[in-house]
C-alpha cells in the first residue's frame, strides 16, 4: 500500500481501541505513538482489586482507578462474536488459559496482550505516560503534552499531525438522582468500585439499574445479602415481584425518596429500610486532557458534534474518536473505525466537506429529538450497529461483517433472555460456532 500522505499520529490510550488504532494507522503508513497511562496494555480489561476511596467516584481530585471489572466477570458475548475480525479470539492451549466460550475477564486481557504482540504494537507504546493536554497550535497541528506518571511536573510537549482519542468510557461514573439522599445515613457505591460480594453480607441492598453488570452483580450479591431490591425505570410503578429462582431479590420501580431514618420509598407505597445503595448506572464520557476551544463538547453524555460518532466536522480528519458507541460488539467496531480513520488521514479515503458532515450530524441529532430519544442515548447503537459497521466498511473498501457473526449475536441475545442464569454455559447455536471456526481457519492459514 502506498499512502498519499504519511502523518505523525498520537493515539491516546492502549486499551483495545488504542491497540487496533495503532495497528491500522501504522499499516496505512503513518508514524504512530500510543500514550498509555498504565504499565501494560488492556485498558478497562486490566483487573485490579483496588477501588477508589470515594465510593461514588465523584471527587474530581480522587486517585482514579481505571478498571471497572469485578472479580467474577465473564463476557456476555461468546468469544467468536467478540473477537477481532483480523485476529480471531480462538482458544489457546498454552499456559493457564480460560477455554470457556464465555470466558472470564483474564482471558480477554491475555487476548489483547496476544494481539499487541502479534502485530508489533508494543513498540509504538509509551507506558506509564499520562497525557495532560491536547490542543491545536497556530499552524494547524496538534500539540500533546505528556509526562511520566510518577514524575509530576509540566511534562513535555510534542507536535503531531493528528490525534486519535481512545481513552475508553468506563471510568467516570454516572450517578442516579435520588431526592433526600444527602440526609440518608446508609452507604452509596457505584459499580465502578464493586469487586466481590463479601462486603454486602447480611445487608439490605438497593441496586439501581438494568444493564448487564446490574444483572450479574445483583445475582452475585444475593448469595450473601439479606435482601436485594433492583430499582429500574423499566419496571412499572405497579410491578413488584421476586426474581424467578430467588427468594431475596425483588424487582421494583425507580425509588422516589430517601429519608433520614434510613428508609427508601417507592411509587407503590412501599418503604424499605436499606443499608446500601449500589448504582449500576453507567458512565460518562470524559476527556479532561482535550482542549478544542469549545468545538467538541460533552452535553448530557453526547460527544459532539461528530460525523458518524468519529469525526468532529471542522477538525476532521485530524481529530477522531474510536469506541464511543455502546450496546455494540466493541472490538470489531474498533477495527472498522480505525481503518476508516487511517485511510482518511492518508488521503486514500475521502470525507464529505465540513459543511456536509455538520449537516449530517445535525440531521441525526434532530431525528433523535423528534423520536423522543434523550441526548444521553446518542451513542446507543442497539439494533443498528451492523448497518453502521457495514457502512464504514463500504467507505474503506473492506469486507463487511460476517453473516455468521450477525446471526450468532442475535442468537446469543435471545438465549440470554431465555436463560438469564445459564446462557454462558448452555446454547443451541453450535452450527454457527462451526461456521465461525471454518472462517477462522481461513484467516489463520493466511
Amino acid at each position: 500500500m502506498s499512502p498519499v500522505t504519511t502523518c505523525d499520529v498520537a493515539v491516546i490510550g492502549a486499551g483495545a481501541a488504542g491497540l487496533v488504532a495503532g495497528h491500522h494507522l501504522r499499516r496505512e503508513g503513518h508514524k504512530v505513538i500510543i500514550f498509555e497511562k498504565q504499565s501494560q496494555v488492556g485498558g478497562t480489561w486490566i483487573y485490579t482489586n483496588k477501588t477508589e476511596p470515594d465510593s461514588l467516584s465523584l471527587d474530581p481530585n480522587r486517585p482514579v482507578t481505571h478498571s471497572s471489572l469485578y472479580l467474577s466477570l465473564r463476557t456476555n458475548l461468546p468469544r467468536e462474536v467478540m473477537g477481532f475480525k483480523e485476529y480471531p479470539f480462538v482458544v489457546k492451549k498454552t499456559g493457564q488459559r480460560d477455554e470457556r466460550r464465555f470466558p472470564g475477564h483474564g482471558e480477554v486481557f491475555e487476548y489483547l496482550q496476544d494481539y499487541g504482540s502479534e502485530f508489533g504494537v508494543y513498540e509504538m507504546i509509551r507506558f506509564d505516560t499520562e497525557v495532560i493536554r491536547v490542543w491545536r497550535d497556530g499552524n494547524g497541528k496538534w500539540k500533546v503534552r505528556s509526562r511520566k506518571v510518577k514524575s509530576g511536573g509540566e511534562g513535555v510537549s510534542e507536535v503531531f499531525d493528528a490525534v486519535v482519542v481512545c481513552n475508553g468510557h468506563y471510568t467516570e461514573p454516572r450517578i442516579a438522582y435520588i431526592p433526600g439522599v444527602d440526609r440518608w445515613p446508609g452507604k452509596q457505591i457505584h459499580s465502578h468500585n464493586y469487586r466481590v460480594p463479601e462486603p454486602y453480607r447480611n445487608k439490605v441492598v438497593i441496586l439501581i439499574g438494568s444493564s448487564a453488570s446490574a444483572v450479574d452483580i445483583s445475582r452475585e450479591i444475593a448469595s450473601v445479602a439479606k435482601e436485594v431490591h433492583i430499582a429500574s425505570r423499566s419496571t412499572s410503578n405497579e410491578e413488584t415481584a421476586t426474581l424467578p429462582g430467588y427468594d431475596n431479590i425483588w424487582l421494583r420501580p425507580m425509588m422516589e425518596n430517601a429519608y433520614e431514618d434510613g428508609t427508601i420509598s417507592f411509587p407503590n407505597g412501599v418503604k424499605i429500610s436499606a443499608d446500601i445503595i449500589l448504582h449500576c448506572t453507567g458512565y460518562k464520557y470524559h476527556f479532561p486532557f482535550l482542549d478544542t476551544e469549545g468545538i467538541v463538547t460533552v452535553d448530557d453524555n453526547r460527544v459532539g458534534p461528530l460525523y458518524k460518532h468519529v469525526f468532529p466536522p471542522s477538525l476532521a480528519p485530524w481529530l477522531s474518536f474510536v469506541g464511543l458507541p455502546w450496546k455494540v460488539v466493541p472490538f470489531p467496531q474498533f477495527e472498522f473505525q480505525s481503518q476508516w480513520i487511517a485511510g482518511t488521514l492518508s488521503g486514500r479515503i475521502s470525507l464529505p466537506s465540513p459543511d456536509e458532515m455538520t449537516k449530517d450530524a445535525e440531521a441525526f441529532y434532530s431525528s433523535l429529538q423528534s423520536s423522543g430519544i434523550p441526548k444521553r442515548y446518542t451513542h446507543n447503537m442497539d439494533g443498528i450497529q451492523f448497518d453502521y459497521n457495514d457502512w464504514i466498511s463500504t467507505q474503506c473498501g473492506s469486507p463487511k461483517t460476517e453473516e455468521w457473526r450477525k446471526k450468532m449475536y442475535s442468537a446469543t441475545s435471545l438465549n440470554r433472555k431465555a436463560r438469564p442464569e445459564t446462557y454462558r454455559d448452555e446454547w443451541e447455536d453450535d452450527d454457527l460456532v462451526f461456521e465461525a471456526y471454518q472462517d477462522f481457519a481461513k484467516k489463520i492459514s493466511k
